[in-house]
């Protein structure tokens, strides 16, 4: 068997063997969401070859259970490029999230505005990405398939009952382009200026490898941001990890509220 397959089956043998419908990767502040889910949580360490997610914040376990109903797999806590230089460190989580029956992920992160109508506290769908870190989790894949078109990588269907899951909500729910920076340090004010130029609407250190790595694995991906400041030098706030965590609950709580209505009303395979 294959490595995410003989991880599927020890998270089956703690969880279950029923397939899930999709599959979550919780960013900063969706930990909580985690906590909904009806089911088994199994430490990432128990899982040979699962990253180690270093970062504050984030629980590495793997939760699968009953979340609105329908059955779902939760990555709480994510590996970042900027922890090892390894852009392809989430491939085999997602795998596992495959292996477990899911067709579809929805990715969520933290990320800086770069737009005055979008400020902290707020949520944003990802309608498309920019890759600014100069790197990609397919370096090194040696078959053809490493050639993935990314035309419509963030799923037209999925963000169309994302943005009616949270029309249902009554919450608001912006929409932009979010721009990979690869971290661990924040922007400078003239970098900021430099990504509001080519057409970003947000800036965070995650979830563009995830996509690529998605749509490479044929799993249909979107994904959603907290939005917890305003980019360098477009406000007064200070930029920090520890603001970050502190502001992330805010958005976090619009994108908790939109994903469990998703799950109730749509729950794709």
């Amino acid at each position: 068997m294959s490595r995410s397959a003989d991880l599927a089956a020890i998270v089956r043998d703690r969880a279950g063997r029923e397939p899930v419908r999709f599959g979550l990767v919780l960013g900063s502040g969706l930990g909580p969401l985690a906590d909904a889910i009806e089911g088994a949580a199994v430490p990432y360490a128990d899982l040979p070859g699962f990253p180690h997610a270093s970062v504050s914040g984030h629980a590495a376990r793997l939760v699968v259970g009953t979340l609105e109903g329908h059955r779902v797999a939760a990555l709480q806590g994510r590996a970042h490029y900027y922890e090892s230089g390894d852009a392809a460190a989430m491939r085999l989580p997602l795998e596992t999230l495959k292996a477990l029956g899911a067709g579809a992920v929805l990715l969520t992160n933290a990320a800086g505005s770069l737009r005055p109508d979008m400020p902290t506290g707020s949520a944003m769908l990802l309608a498309d990405h920019i890759n600014m870190a100069g790197a990609n989790p397919l370096v090194g894949e040696p078959t053809d398939a490493r050639f993935v078109p990314l035309t419509d990588a963030h799923d037209p269907a999925l963000r169309a009952a994302l943005k009616a899951a949270a029309s249902a909500e009554g919450v608001p729910l912006h929409e932009g382009v979010y721009a990979w920076w690869s971290g661990p340090s924040f922007e400078t004010p003239a970098e900021i200026r430099m990504l509001r130029t080519l057409g970003a609407d947000a800036v965070g250190m995650s979830t563009v490898p995830e996509v690529i790595l998605a749509r490479f694995l044929g799993l249909r991906v979107a994904a959603l941001s907290a939005i917890t400041n305003m980019a360098a030098g477009l406000s007064s706030e200070a930029i920090s990890h520890e603001h970050t965590v502190a502001m992330a609950p805010l958005g976090a709580d619009i994108i908790g509220r939109t994903l469990r209505r998703f799950v109730r009303d749509t729950a794709p395979s």
